[in-house]
């Protein structure tokens, strides 16, 4: 695996390698406010506290340009485990979420083992692309980005893959690398970060491979000291280390063998993050992933999955710690009777609750901020700024021109 420089400097060092359906999600992205103006603090979790309203989230196009045109923008993410998109139009400042689509495709499905993309993980994540591509149809979308991530980048057909779904969808699917994934995970959730001058790491525990990115607060947008990207997520993972549900003892096992598997993964990384676990402000750790969110969701005891109690929570790292130990000592029949787990995400929770720990062991981060954001947002608030960088070129360009008449 080749190294890279992070994505916006040319400090540290990276890796690069080449269900269900959503509902609609009507909701705005914004930062929260206060009528000082000044941004409002973030409230901690406690074990019962389900009733969260979480911080609305920002993504602000350029200030002073002309105003962004209504139609719509659209963000489209196909990982190892899940298809999911995003539709929103411009407000203000912000962007309102209009249409959304969420499926498990399991694309990464035995890809461990093959190298290959199943005929059957093919067949699932064409019929939800499909299902996406008449959503993008029906809107009126101005510009889209579709990205593919980890198992199209390991995939020997991926490609092929690729090309079959623009002929028969029209989708016309990006291959990113680890570093573009990475830059985009940070840009869509980083606003969820609790106030501070100290360091931090923003992760995101996919499927197929997990990225961590060291940041360190500017302007507007944290600047990326350094990253890592593994192919560690929670499909390839549980894919990779095999072991027995029969007892607690195998159980147990089985965990160890896969948190020892991450660890050495991230070694390297962590001994070059070190320096910064002991910096004199308080370090600090943001999450994007299911993995971060369902184990939110335990930790506040919701009957079910709420997204707005867990999108900007922040919750003491021991209780993820404890809830993740719990889980790995519990049967896969057991887990699947826990509130949002269920079938999905009874056998893959196991993998992520190992790869968060490993994140812990190397940053030591008393809280842990929950994004329920990412990639999807890291794109839409790209388009929509590049959009009206565009706008302003346009304007200038034009009033040139009628200058010289």
């Amino acid at each position: 695996m080749a190294d890279h420089p992070p994505p916006d400097t040319k400090r540290g060092h990276g890796t690069q390698r080449g269900g269900k359906s959503g509902k609609v999600a009507d909701f705005r992205y914004k930062r929260p406010s206060r009528p000082d103006g000044k941004r409002s603090d973030r409230r901690k979790a406690s074990p019962r506290d389900s009733a969260i309203a979480p911080p609305s989230n920002s993504v602000t196009p350029p200030h002073g340009g002309p105003p962004l045109r209504r139609q719509a923008y659209a963000a489209l993410d196909l990982g190892t485990n899940n298809c999911r998109l995003l539709i929103a139009r411009p407000s203000g400042e912000n962007f309102t979420v209009i249409d959304a689509f969420s499926r498990v495709v399991r694309l990464g499905e035995g890809l461990a083992v093959s190298g290959k993309l199943s005929d059957e993980a093919m067949e699932r994540t064409l019929a939800a692309l499909h299902v996406c591509a008449e959503k993008l149809r029906r809107r009126n979308v101005r510009l889209a980005r579709s990205v593919a991530t980890e198992a199209c980048r390991r995939a020997a057909n991926g490609p092929a893959f690729i090309e079959r779904v623009r002929r028969e969808t029209g989708i016309m699917l990006d291959i990113i690398s680890a570093q573009e994934e990475a830059r985009l995970a940070v840009l869509g959730c980083h606003i969820l970060l609790e106030d501070g001058a100290g360091p931090a790491i923003i992760f995101d525990i996919g499927g197929g491979s997990t990225e961590l990115v060291l940041v360190e607060p500017a302007d507007r947008v944290p600047r990326i000291v350094d990253w890592l990207s593994v192919p560690w997520g929670v499909v390839s993972l549980t894919d990779t280390v095999h072991g027995s549900d029969e007892s607690e003892e195998t159980r147990l096992d089985r965990y160890v063998a896969m948190r020892r598997t991450v660890g050495r993964s991230f070694a390297e990384f962590a001994e070059r993050i070190r320096e910064h676990t002991h910096s004199p402000e308080p370090i600090r750790l943001l999450g994007t992933s299911g993995t971060v969110t369902t184990l939110a969701s335990l930790h506040l005891e919701l009957p079910q999955y709420d997204r707005r109690a867990v999108d900007g929570l922040i919750v003491p790292s021991q209780s993820m710690r404890d809830i993740s130990r719990r889980l790995s000592r519990m049967s896969a029949p057991d887990r699947k009777r826990l509130p949002c787990i269920g079938d999905d995400r009874a056998n893959l929770v196991i993998a992520g609750c190992a790869i968060l720990e490993s994140i812990l062991d190397i940053w030591p981060s008393q809280q842990l901020g929950v994004a329920d954001r990412g990639i999807r947002e890291g794109i839409l608030r790209s388009l929509i700024a590049a959009d009206a960088e565009g706008e302003r070129s346009r304007a200038a360009l034009q009033r040139m021109r009628e200058q010289d008449v």
